[in-house]
């Protein structure tokens, strides 16, 4: 169980570091268009603005891989939860019920 949550996470973290290299290249982007737009041609105007058009559609499709990727960690992670709870019911129900001794002790004072 905790092998699996280590690798999925490892797929998270580089999902989120490509994600975040590639919003700080749209915004290198957007920058050097904002400096260049005073001296530029329309055809130049253009170039970059398909470029950062491209940049844009690659860093939301990464947006939506990393969407994807936490949702079905989070889906795995209940389901791992689940099939814990079934396997040693007991166990639940002690620390339940130490909760609520702990939550009548905490509420008398």
């Amino acid at each position: 169980m905790n092998t699996m949550f280590s690798a999925r996470r490892g797929t998270v973290e580089t999902q989120k570091d490509k994600l975040v290299k590639n919003l700080k290249d749209i915004v290198t982007d957007a920058d050097d268009l904002l400096k260049a737009v005073s001296s530029s041609t329309a055809e130049e105007f253009a170039t970059a603005r398909a470029k950062m058009e491209a940049g844009l559609g690659e860093a939301m499709s990464r947006l939506e891989d990393a969407r994807i990727a936490v949702t079905d960690k989070a889906r795995e992670l209940a389901d791992d939860t689940q099939e814990y709870v079934k396997e040693h019911p007991w166990k639940i129900l002690g620390v339940v019920a130490a909760g609520v001794v702990i939550g009548l002790l905490l509420s008398r004072r």
